[in-house]
């Protein structure tokens, strides 16, 4: 059976909340899918360092409470909650700024569901990126990495064999998902309660980014 991205990308609930993070006013941008396996292969496929290359990037360090870790070409942190095979969560510091990212997952029939939380506070470098790209900013990126986990879990095979870091996002395929993610996680900031005008600007930016497209006025 193909496997469609387009598909894959409508399987993603995606919203953005209002939440209190360590006492302060924060935003989370959320993303929640289902997968065909057992609770216990979808936790070790996102925490086993082996495993985890295949989906996503190379983690080094200690992925255990209290432990650093740091992705190659990506964030780095340290693992703050951990509570097998349920829920993790980790600092996500990044270019000289601090958010989280909680995991959660559950037993659903036959699956297991997968919710994402990317927490922001709400001080003026979140602001200035959110009024730029909005919530589709970060949840692109998630949206591609829960992409390349849907295809690692069914196939078995690593990402690469499938979604080429160097040719696949510019490609026809790669730019239609991309697209796709962007206007359903505009959709969300307008659900949040975002400005039409400002939610749709903000989301032409992300695309733009996400497909090489020449950035909107």
């Amino acid at each position: 059976m193909p496997f469609d991205t387009t598909a894959q990308a409508a399987m993603v609930v995606r919203k953005v909340e209002d939440v209190t993070h360590g006492g302060q006013p924060c935003r989370a941008v959320v993303a929640s899918r289902a997968y065909a396996t057992d609770i216990d292969d979808l936790w070790n496929a996102i925490t086993d360092k082996a495993r985890i290359p295949r989906w996503f990037a190379p983690v080094d360090g200690n992925l255990e409470l209290g432990g650093k870790y740091q992705i190659k070409g990506n964030a780095g942190g340290t693992v703050t909650a951990c509570e097998p095979p349920r829920s993790f969560a980790l600092t996500w510091e990044f270019g000289g700024g601090m958010s989280w990212v909680e995991v959660e997952l559950a037993e659903a029939g036959d699956a297991t569901q997968l919710t994402l939380r990317h927490i922001a506070p709400l001080d003026d470098k979140s602001e200035e990126f959110w009024d730029r790209f909005g919530p589709g900013a970060v949840g692109v990126g998630w949206d591609l990495s829960l992409l390349g986990l849907a295809w690692h879990l069914e196939t078995g095979e690593a990402v690469k064999e499938r979604f080429a870091e160097e040719t696949w996002p510019l490609s026809d395929e790669g730019r239609a998902f991309a697209t796709s993610s962007s206007d359903a996680w505009t959709a969300a900031s307008l659900a949040y309660g975002t400005d039409e005008e400002a939610a749709n600007r903000a989301g032409a930016s992300t695309t733009a980014f996400y497909t090489g497209a020449a950035a909107p006025e």
